[in-house]
């Protein structure tokens, strides 16, 4: 799965908005709508913290977005 639609299933499966998982990583919400629509991709600690947040919370990545 690629990463921008990984956010956004992740986002949607936990009921928050882009503002409530930037929260939530520590990044700005502009860095979240990047994310989901494809014109950034996270840096490597934005991309841990988010894997992190996966595991923490009981969802699995597959294919390490």
């Amino acid at each position: 799965m690629d990463f921008p639609v990984a956010v956004k299933i992740v986002r949607e499966k936990m009921g928050m908005s882009q503002e409530d998982l930037a929260r939530s990583l520590g990044v700005s919400f502009a860095s979240i709508n990047r994310w989901e629509n494809g014109k950034t991709r996270p840096n490597k600690l934005a991309k841990t913290v988010f894997i992190a947040f996966c595991e923490k919370n009981g969802i699995i990545v597959t294919d390490n977005p």
